[in-house]
């Protein structure tokens, strides 16, 4: 069901959430678009229950309705997952905000889906940190991250947010409510859901809570940023960084172009003089880092932070690239990974395969080089109607890689999801859909059922 909602129904979800918390009309704006202005929809109401049982509650109601819901965490997301795009009603997870205490005996913390990244990482201590760390870390919640498998900055040493998860608590359409939580590290008692719902972009279940894993914080981190002509040299210093430099925590590649459109439209800083084409930035921790990055670097023009303030100007450079597309129009925003053998030939070749398809558009990229992520960010000239697309995703096809490396496929990329996963595959996940949602309440035009 879409459009109006029964005015019956509308009484029984203000029976279950409080009136105050049952949106709709205008009070409905800040919902109903992404982050990048690219996907907007309409929607009847905005849901924001404050607990479980309130979303099992909320839940029932819509799936005895016929209702189809979008689950919402803090609408950070970049590809229209989280999107009421066809008139579904919202379920907001803005209000889930427990923060647990952390156990100080196995380093692990229990956080509502509500509860933002940064929140997590704040409580975690002086001596503990959340290992994720993504560009909207203030405003992305834990539920979100979890069902979208966010990746971002430092993967390459503790892996994608799936690896931090030690249990989940989670609603399925029908208000089944699912709790394991207990943390336990190793625990063989049967099919791992927790694992099952990351990356799911809830259209398996809505996340309430997740059990996660903290680790050390960094001690006496050092970043350091390389000039170099190329892609082709950005990654064979990443790779040498990957081998030699134990510490070692992120590897990032940039380019002047991005920095470029940030100096003029932010205000931001070269980070070094004269410029480079092309940037690696490296960040290692602990015994040896600064020996580390300083071997690695010592060929290359090269600026070093240790302190703070100056760790955070280096950093500006790479963390807000995210933003530079966006300064010159409404971006496409592809995050794509191939296996390391390819990365070059993906970074080099990808302005040409877009420009073979809108000669005018503009494209900016940048992205997790040790790990074969590339962010593919372009405005384009033609009109934007899968031509962009394509070229890109069918390229990397061609290059064995994967459409999304880290944001999921929403409303961006079900259609190009047959490039890179089989017809066995996509049966699979239309029979998994199948049986924790028979009903198609959740998110329903987000991957294939």
């Amino acid at each position: 069901m879409t459009g109006e909602l029964p005015r019956a129904l509308l009484r029984e979800f203000a029976a279950v959430l409080g009136s105050a918390h049952v949106l709709t009309g205008d009070a409905t704006a800040g919902y109903r678009t992404d982050w990048t202005g690219g996907f907007t929809g309409h929607t009847p109401a905005v849901l924001r229950p404050r607990d479980t049982a309130e979303v099992a509650a909320v839940l029932a109601l819509c799936t005895g309705a016929g209702v189809a819901v979008v689950p919402q965490g803090g609408n950070t997301g970049l590809v229209g997952g989280g999107v009421p795009r066809h008139g579904e009603v919202v379920l907001s997870l803005a209000r889930l905000g427990r923060l647990g205490p952390v156990d100080a005996d196995s380093g692990q913390v229990t956080a509502g889906a509500g509860v933002s990244l940064q929140r997590v990482a704040e409580g975690a201590g002086p001596d503990l940190d959340l290992p994720t760390r993504i560009a909207s870390q203030g405003t992305a919640t834990v539920g979100g991250a979890v069902a979208t498998n966010a990746g971002g900055l430092r993967v390459l040493r503790y892996g994608s947010m799936r690896s931090q998860l030690r249990g989940i608590e989670a609603v399925l359409s029908d208000g089944t409510v699912l709790t394991h939580l207990a943390g336990l590290v190793k625990d063989n008692t049967g099919y791992d859901y927790p694992s099952l719902l990351a990356g799911s972009e809830g259209t398996l279940a809505v996340i309430t809570a997740a059990r996660l894993q903290l680790v050390p914080r960094l001690a006496d981190p050092v970043t350091v940023i390389v000039g170099v002509p190329g892609p082709a040299e950005a990654h064979a210093l990443a790779r040498q960084a990957v081998r030699t430099a134990g510490s070692l925590v992120s590897a990032e590649y940039f380019t002047q172009a991005g920095l470029d459109i940030l100096a003029v439209h932010a205000g931001l800083a070269a980070p070094l003089r004269p410029p480079s084409p092309a940037y690696l930035l490296l960040e290692a921790a602990g015994p040896g880092a600064a020996g580390d990055l300083a071997t690695l670097a010592a060929d290359w023009p090269a600026a070093v932070g240790t302190g703070a303030a100056e760790r955070a100007r280096l950093w500006a450079s790479r963390e807000r690239h995210p933003e530079a597309a966006g300064f010159l129009g409404v971006p496409l925003k592809l995050d794509v990974s191939v296996p390391a053998a390819q990365w070059v030939r993906l970074a080099s070749e990808v302005a040409g395969v877009v420009a073979a398809a809108d000669p005018g558009a503009q494209v900016i990229s940048y992205g997790h080089i040790a790990d074969g992520n590339l962010h593919v960010n372009l405005v384009p000239a033609a009109p934007a109607d899968g031509r962009h697309e394509d070229a890109v995703f069918s390229f990397v096809a061609s290059l064995g890689g994967s459409i999304s490396a880290e944001h999921g496929i929403g409303a961006l990329k079900a259609r190009w999801l047959p490039l890179v996963r089989s017809p066995a595959e996509l049966a699979l996940f239309a029979r998994l859909r199948n049986a924790l949602d028979p009903a198609g309440t959740l998110n329903p035009h987000v991957l294939p059922r």
